[in-house]
């Protein structure tokens, strides 16, 4: 098979992280028996690479001066440049199984609707970071705002995101919504309230569909 990018997204405290690892637990049992030799490569944005270790402490970490929107924009392009060089184009073209925490539509959500930044600037930003590559597959995380921070402020001290007003993270819901409906042939939506192992077996469907269906079009 192909080499296969699946990325996860949503808002804070969706549940991104528990899903991801329990999905590469999934695949790896399943592609034993389809196709031993594959790779399945968890990564995540911000973060993803060396570069991008220093990026994340840069946007998530709470500092004495605010960062602007424009500025905060940049450096995701630039940790996404690194992260698709270093990592994701060279999984790919091995045949891997990418499993990626936030992508291209996380700066969308983020900084299109919830900071308010031009979104025709942020699809010139995304292309110019991702040179032209996108997920074969998105799955969305959809849970209520208010819950999933709950959740994330369970977890330990907020990060910089995290503590952003609870509008900003309405629009952000917003925002994925609205990229969900426009695009359903590539944004699979997951109803991300329920248990860890529910919201488990509802990815495990949608993931076992597509990889019957990418199966399928590699032998025809």
């Amino acid at each position: 098979m192909q080499g296969k990018l699946i990325v996860f997204e949503g808002v804070e405290g969706c549940g991104k992280t528990t899903q991801i690892q329990r999905s590469r637990d999934w695949l790896l049992a399943r592609m034993t028996e389809i196709q031993p030799d594959v790779s399945i490569v968890v990564t995540r944005e911000p973060g993803g690479t060396e570069l991008g270790v220093g990026l994340r402490q840069l946007l998530l970490e709470e500092r004495g001066q605010p960062m602007f929107e424009r500025a905060e924009l940049l450096l995701y392009a630039a940790d996404r440049a690194q992260h698709v060089e270093q990592v994701l184009k060279p999984t790919l073209a091995k045949g891997g199984i990418v499993l990626c925490d936030r992508y291209t539509y996380s700066t969308i959500a983020y900084q299109g609707y919830g900071r308010g930044l031009s979104l025709s600037l942020i699809q010139q930003l995304n292309q110019i970071a991702t040179g032209g590559l996108e997920s074969d597959l998105t799955i969305w995380l959809d849970v209520d705002v208010e819950i999933g921070l709950s959740r994330a402020k369970a977890r330990g001290k907020a990060d910089r995101m995290e503590q952003a007003h609870l509008d900003f993270h309405r629009r952000v819901s917003q925002g994925y919504r609205e990229l969900a409906t426009a695009q359903p042939e590539r944004i699979v939506r997951v109803n991300a309230s329920p248990s860890e192992a529910i919201v488990q077996q509802q990815i495990q469907q949608i993931l076992h569909n597509h990889l019957t269906q990418w199966h399928e079009q590699i032998n025809n």
